[in-house]
């Protein structure tokens, strides 16, 4: 092959007509996914994809992939997977990540359409979080990256010469969320270098944080020297779906100097349902910074998730870094926005085009019903478990999870068998110690007859054991 052609296809027609069959095989394998539950890798599934003799390179790779890879994903394009909050994709998001590589933008700066796209995301999504217009934003790898992202806006503003001095010179800080609330703010912290043991648990009865008790908890951290710095709502949590009172929380965390921010992972999404599941998150328009996912209830595919923050200068404050190669210059060296000075990466793949394509191409009122129709589902699921011999409703149906408590038999088992029979896919949890079936309900393929089939099959589990 010439020169400056080496990585190109030596035969283009053959490469195109090879990306088509791939493209019908994607469109057939999305419009059959009902039929395509989870199954696990096979024996020789490493020896499959081992990169041992690869000199030569694979003319057949194309193949290969949907051969030996495509079949065994987590199977989270079922509708009877509801295992986890991961969400299912459409056609169209795959359409609009074929094309964003094939754009191949970089969009962490410079004079480039991709930057303007990203925008009218962050803007629509201010509209949604009744937010101002002047506000900040970055979309992410996820709501764990944006969790380090808005923590760091919030030790910045109460420390402004963090970025020079370190931590050092920090006193001990304090970060406050609800017993049960994501693992990924306990990480953001340990990330920072403030340790675990800046985050305080507050008791949440029924899973929803105790306001009273967290005030007594600051007073406390206050007198024995801590430093509070944040209070993290949780908006749908991971094991229930509850929603923290985040108005209180903005009247204490006003009253007291704090930071609120908003930990949204999927509960922002039911801003787009219908009443009343709209308003469980009355009172996030107040928070200081929120940290949501477009690949779990909006159906983006993976990954991309959103950190908003309020303060538009302070958010660029604590990550703008211009050396001199990233001067601002003219043509395609300008542009007045710049992604890489609102986070850590220059590097960033185009990740806005596929929401944008998403919000754009479907719309909200079809994004909202599909929310909406999530929550009715989970619901339906709890009135099936309450009406049955078997099994009891382990907490009271919030939003999107339903959690089920066996009356016999153990979870982790009645969750396994019904994976591998390609069933449903439940995930496990404990409630009041003990331990639960998990349906988190985000997938916009699942009927109220797979809500049924579902809880029959883990029925069945029970009756046969």
């Amino acid at each position: 092959m010439m020169e400056g052609h080496r990585l190109d296809p030596a035969d283009w027609d053959a490469f195109s007509e090879a990306l088509e069959d791939a493209a019908r095989a994607c469109a057939d394998r999305l419009r059959h996914a009902r039929d395509l539950p989870w199954q696990p890798p096979p024996p020789d599934m490493a020896d499959r994809v081992a990169l041992d003799e690869v000199a030569a390179g694979d003319p057949g790779v194309i193949d290969a992939i949907l051969r030996d890879i495509v079949p065994y994903s987590t199977g989270n394009t079922h509708p009877r997977f509801f295992g986890w909050v991961h969400g299912t994709g459409t056609p169209l998001g795959v359409a609009a990540e074929m094309i964003a590589a094939a754009m191949n933008a970089n969009m962490g700066g410079r004079d480039q359409g991709g930057a303007h796209v990203e925008r009218a995301v962050l803007s629509w999504l201010h509209r949604v979080a009744g937010w101002p217009p002047d506000a900040s934003g970055l979309l992410t790898t996820g709501t764990s990256q944006a969790t380090i992202l808005a923590l760091s806006c919030a030790r910045m503003r109460a420390f402004p010469k963090v970025r020079e001095q370190g931590i050092g010179a920090l006193p001990p800080l304090r970060v406050y969320a609800a017993e049960g609330a994501h693992s990924c703010v306990k990480k953001a912290l340990e990330v920072m270098g403030h340790g675990s043991v800046a985050l305080r648990g507050i008791s949440a009865p029924g899973g929803r944080m105790d306001v009273d008790a967290l005030s007594q908890a600051i007073a406390e951290d206050r007198a024995e020297g801590w430093s509070p710095l944040a209070v993290v709502g949780t908006v749908g949590s991971v094991n229930l779906g509850t929603f923290d009172d985040l108005s209180a929380l903005a009247d204490l965390c006003a009253a007291e100097d704090l930071w609120l921010h908003a930990d949204a992972a999927f509960g922002f999404w039911t801003r787009l349902a219908d009443l009343p599941w709209r308003d469980l998150s009355v009172g996030i328009e107040r928070a200081d910074s929120l940290a949501t996912d477009f690949h779990k209830w909006m159906s983006v595919p993976y990954d991309c998730g959103a950190v908003l923050i309020r303060d538009h200068d302070l958010h660029l404050s604590t990550f703008r870094e211009r050396p001199a190669y990233l001067s601002e210059g003219q043509a395609l060296a300008g542009g007045e926005w710049w992604a890489t000075d609102y986070g850590f990466d220059l590097s960033r793949g185009f990740r806005a085009l596929k929401v944008w394509a998403t919000i754009r191409g479907l719309g909200t009122d079809a994004l909202g019903a599909q929310i909406t129709d999530n929550c009715r589902q989970a619901a339906y699921m709890g009135e099936l478990a309450e009406a049955s011999d078997v099994l009891d409703l382990a907490a009271p149906v919030v939003s999107n999870l339903c959690v089920i408590r066996p009356r016999r038999g153990e979870a982790a088992a009645i969750a396994a068998e019904l994976q591998l029979s390609g069933d449903a896919v439940f995930s496990t949890t404990l409630v009041d110690g003990v331990s639960c079936l998990r349906a988190a309900i985000v997938n916009h393929r699942t009927t109220r007859a797979d809500v049924e089939r579902a809880v029959r099959a883990v029925e069945q589990v029970i009756r046969s054991a």
